[in-house]
């Protein structure tokens, strides 16, 4: 698992000289164990000699209910919403204490965003976060402010009290509206998206250049809607 985990969207292919410094392993011992892991698919050798996550990980992620099953379901009306606003569309679950996109739609020429499929948001500085945020329970809320906020830009909530009631403000109306707390220029609105006993399983956002936000409210939660009703939902949050 060490191993795995040395792998991240900033040093996706590494040697085994560097897997051993970022796993702590002894050359031996990460020579063994990376033999064993790619003759298994989960690491795959390239010719130069690095190693890449394997697609057999890909294939076992795929089983994830959140996973392949949420963005069936929710591609269709992601593209219908893309297409309405020629924005960035991303779809993202709560993973921990952070939002993991599990599925985006860029826009040429638009806002350049940090986000990407696989990659992680913060719950207190991101529209989709502040939804997955809002409808968890009171135990994440605590994890999540325990070590500070980071701030990212000027207008990065870090005050605890702020965020719980901009949280509170997300469940009464239904929607986050993020503006330029994530990075310069980006704005973006999110809205829930639940299963049948009506949890929240995900958030659905557009991210855009735009201070208008809330003229692409409607749209983005008429689509969360679509998403639910996919998932069979019968309940809005």
């Amino acid at each position: 698992m060490a191993i795995l985990d040395a792998f991240t969207q900033g040093h996706p292919e590494l040697t085994l000289a560097q897997i051993c410094r970022l796993a702590g392993l002894r050359h031996a011992t990460a020579h063994r164990l990376v033999g064993e892991l790619t003759a298994w698919g989960a690491l795959e050798r390239l010719p130069r000699g690095s190693y890449v996550i394997g697609l057999r990980l890909w294939e076992l992620g795929t089983l994830n209910p959140r996973g392949l099953p949420l963005r069936v379901r929710a591609m269709p009306i992601m593209e219908d919403l893309h297409a309405a606003t020629q924005q960035h569309v991303q779809l993202a679950v709560l993973d921990g204490t952070d939002a993991l996109v599990v599925e985006r739609i860029s826009a040429a020429g638009a806002v350049p965003v940090v986000s990407q499929v696989g990659g992680r948001l913060p719950l207190h500085a991101s529209a989709v976060g502040q939804v997955l945020l809002a409808h968890a329970d009171e135990g994440l809320f605590l994890e999540v402010v325990r070590n500070g906020l980071t701030r990212f830009t000027p207008r990065t909530i870090t005050d605890p009290a702020t965020l719980r009631l901009t949280l509170a403000e997300c469940r009464r109306i239904g929607v986050a509206v993020v503006r330029e707390e994530m990075s310069p220029d980006a704005h973006s609105v999110a809205a829930p998206v639940t299963d049948t006993k009506g949890r929240v399983v995900a958030a659905l956002s557009v991210v855009c250049a735009e201070a208008r936000t809330h003229l692409l409210v409607p749209a983005v939660v008429l689509a969360g809607r679509g998403i639910s009703r996919g998932l069979g939902s019968g309940s809005m949050p």
